[in-house]
C-alpha cells in the first residue's frame, strides 16, 4: 500500500471558557504574581498547573497550595527552528517542578546566553535550580511568568 504525505497549513484562533479552577490561577497570577496549585485530597499531592480533579485518583481537588516561587529543572530543550506564534529563536523551554509542587509547570527559561546551546545546556541541566521572575505587566497568561537558573 502506497502511504500518501500531504503539506497543510491550519491557522486556526479561537476563544474558550478556561473554567474555574484556571480561572483562578490565572488572576492570582496577574492580580498578585503568585503560582498556585490544587491540593488532590486522596493522595496528598499538589498538582501545578492546577487541575479541578486529579490526574491519578480522578477525584475532585480541594486546597489551592502556594508553590514556588523556587524550582528545579525536570525537563528542557532549546528550540532553534522558528515556528508561528512563538518567539523568535533561540529559545529554551521546559518543565519546572516548584517548590512545594508535585508536578511540574512548563514555561520559558530566561537569562542564560543560548549562543552555544552545549554550554547553554549545562546552565539547564535537570535537577538545576531555578526563580520564577513574573512580568511587571501581567494579563493573567502562561508569559507573565518564567525561570531564570539560580547560581551555584
Amino acid at each position: 500500500m502506497e502511504l500518501l504525505k500531504r503539506q497543510e497549513t491550519w491557522n486556526i484562533t479561537y476563544t474558550h471558557a478556561l473554567g474555574e479552577t484556571a480561572s483562578w490561577f490565572y488572576v492570582q497570577l496577574r492580580d498578585h504574581a503568585k503560582l498556585y496549585g490544587k491540593r488532590d485530597a486522596k493522595s496528598g499531592r499538589v498538582l501545578v498547573p492546577p487541575r479541578a480533579f486529579s490526574d491519578q485518583t480522578l477525584e475532585p481537588t480541594t486546597d489551592w497550595v502556594e508553590v514556588g516561587p523556587g524550582g528545579h529543572i525536570e525537563t528542557f530543550t532549546i528550540v532553534t527552528a522558528a515556528f508561528n506564534g512563538l518567539p523568535p529563536p533561540p529559545y529554551a523551554f521546559g518543565y519546572v517542578q516548584l517548590d512545594g509542587a508535585d508536578t511540574a509547570i512548563g514555561g520559558y527559561f530566561r537569562g542564560v546566553d543560548l549562543t552555544d546551546p552545549k554550554v547553554a545546556a549545562k546552565h539547564l541541566a535537570i535537577g538545576t535550580r531555578v526563580m520564577t521572575r513574573f512580568a511587571e505587566k501581567r494579563t493573567g497568561d502562561v508569559l507573565d511568568f518564567w525561570f531564570e537558573p539560580q547560581p551555584g
